[in-house]
C-alpha cells in the first residue's frame, strides 16, 4: 500500500501551499522563499491567487530540500536545480560544484577543529576556582 504521502504525488494533482510543504518537507515560509528565488519556476495560481504546485514542483522542493541538508549555498543549489532540470548537463558541471562544497566543509571542519583544540587546551589550563585569574579570560582578551 503506497504511503500518503507517495500518494498525494503519484495522483498528479496540484496541491496547495500547506499540502505541498507536508509533502516536500519544507516550510511554507521557505517554499514561499524559494520560489521567489526562482528556484520553482513559474507556480500555477488559482483565479483567487492562491498557489498551487505540480508533482514536479513538490519534486523539486524535494530535491531543494535535500540540497540545504548537505549544506549547499542558495546559490549552488540555484545552479544545481538548473542542472538537474537540463538533460543535456554535463555530469562534470554537477562535480565540480559538489566538490567545491565538500572542499570548503573540509575547510571548515578544520578550522573548527582548530578552534575545539584550543578550547580544550584553555580549559585544561583554567582552575575554576575561586581564584580571579582565568586563562580563558586571558586569551580572549589578547594578554597571554
Amino acid at each position: 500500500m503506497p504511503s500518503k504521502t507517495k500518494s498525494a504525488t503519484l495522483s498528479g494533482q496540484p496541491v496547495n501551499i500547506g499540502e505541498a510543504a507536508r509533502l516536500s518537507g519544507v516550510s511554507a515560509k521557505m517554499l514561499r522563499h524559494y520560489e521567489s528565488l526562482g528556484l520553482l519556476g513559474t507556480v500555477t495560481r488559482t483565479d483567487s491567487g492562491y498557489r498551487l504546485y505540480s508533482p514536479a514542483d513538490v519534486h523539486t522542493l524535494r530535491f531543494i530540500k535535500r540540497c540545504r541538508d548537505l549544506g549547499f549555498s542558495m546559490a549552488e543549489i540555484g545552479e544545481l536545480v538548473g542542472l538537474w532540470q537540463n538533460k543535456r548537463r554535463a555530469s562534470a558541471n554537477v562535480k565540480k560544484i559538489a566538490q567545491k562544497h565538500m572542499d570548503e566543509l573540509s575547510e571548515r571542519i578544520a578550522a573548527m577543529q582548530a578552534m575545539q583544540r584550543t578550547l580544550s587546551t584553555l580549559l585544561r589550563c583554567c582552575h575554576g576556582d575561586d581564584r580571579p585569574q582565568c586563562p580563558i579570560l586571558d586569551d580572549l582578551a589578547g594578554d597571554n
